[in-house]
């Protein structure tokens, strides 16, 4: 075999071969092949895309108004429970302070009102002589 050495083969020459100043004016000569006035292009989206925000806008209003309606309403209410428990043991009004406070209309629902099982238990009282034994049952 023979020896192979790189250097001293003659080499093959390319094909290609670039012109004088080729890449000196590459750019301009690309730039010419572009069209002076290119449309403007708007998509689908953009277009619509106000209409869409405020869709959006809208239902996310109309799923808070339940929402906030369910929130106040049960900050408003009060239980009477808890109410009357806070004006017990809570504050320092006294029954005087209390009164002073009502108004007619508030005095006229507390009027007792004297109803069928009162009367019933009346006539039971008044016909029995052995009230001591009614009351300890």
């Amino acid at each position: 075999m023979k020896a192979f050495k790189l250097e001293n083969e003659p080499k093959i020459a390319s094909g290609f071969k670039t012109p004088e100043h080729y890449f000196d004016h590459f750019s301009a000569k690309v730039l010419q092949q572009f069209p002076e006035n290119e449309p403007i292009v708007i998509s689908i989206f953009q277009k619509r895309k106000m209409v869409i925000m405020m869709v959006a806008a809208l239902l996310i209003l109309a799923l808070m108004i339940p929402i906030y309606i369910s929130i106040s309403t049960n900050l408003k209410e009060l239980d009477e429970t808890t109410l009357e428990n806070y004006l017990a043991y809570q504050t320092n009004l006294n029954q005087y302070d209390l009164v002073s406070e009502l108004e007619t209309k508030d005095i006229s629902k507390m009027q007792p009102v004297s109803s069928t099982e009162d009367k019933v238990i009346e006539d039971i009282l008044a016909a029995d002589s052995d009230i001591e034994h009614l009351l300890t049952e």
